[in-house]
């Protein structure tokens, strides 16, 4: 299986003032198309920072990081915005939702970077409803739905743009046992019979479960790996 994620050597390092912290140390990591892969570690442990690294949100000091033959580390501010737009899609903690903006509209988002028209927009906002059970709830808004709903909102607006990658942060984290494992469910159902290449950060060992591999890392390095 072709690999998707290719992360060499990064190294990030944070100035403030004399003090120098070390966020990630020459970590390698190696993610096949179409795998579920959870990080775990404590906080602190740079896992949230090496998310950003795949998904363009930052760079590294030194290293590289490719994804789907994109050198990341080399394209500019704008080209990382245009690239993200087209290939991942970011699942959040808190949703992000804005409250002003109906489930529909809060879906739409990421395809106003997209030169489709109203209809092919709402066409796509549809299906990425219908996808993770919400197209009773296209005209309500964020303080009209449940916290599985919401992030069920979050999902879509990842998805709407039919990414390769879709980068998963504490998805389950404000979210009670029950709903956490519906979340998980549609996860995995969107890695398996969608063929999304799923990456989760996780501080919870039950959420991990559901990823056919784990990686540990703890300041900054990879310390252990297993198939899950």
């Amino acid at each position: 299986m072709s690999a998707l994620v290719e992360v060499s050597g990064i190294h990030k390092v944070y100035q403030r003032g004399a003090e120098r912290l070390d966020v990630l140390r020459g970590l390698d990591l190696h993610v096949p198309e179409g795998e579920f892969l959870a990080l775990m570690g404590p906080s602190g442990s740079g896992k949230t920072t090496l998310l950003n690294m795949i998904g363009g949100l930052d760079k590294p000091t030194s290293g590289r990081v490719v994804v789907g033959g994109r050198d990341l580390t080399r394209a500019s501010a704008r080209e990382l915005a245009q690239w993200r737009a087209r290939n991942v899609g970011f699942v959040f903690q808190f949703y992000n939702l804005l409250p002003v903006l109906t489930a529909a509209r809060n879906v739409e988002v990421p395809l106003l970077l997209t030169r489709l028209s109203r209809a092919e927009r709402a066409k796509h906002v549809a299906a990425a409803l219908e996808l993770v059970g919400l197209s009773d709830r296209a005209d309500h808004y964020p303080s009209q739905l449940s916290g599985g709903q919401e992030q069920r909102v979050g999902i879509a607006r990842a998805i709407v743009t039919d990414p390769a990658l879709l980068l998963c942060d504490e998805p389950t984290g404000d979210l009670d046992r029950e709903t956490a494992g519906e979340i998980l469910d549609l996860l995995g159902e969107l890695n398996r019979r969608y063929k999304k290449t799923v990456i989760l950060v996780t501080h919870d060992p039950l959420a991990a479960e559901r990823a056919r591999r784990v990686l540990h890392v703890d300041k900054g390095v990879l310390i252990e790996a297993k198939a899950a």
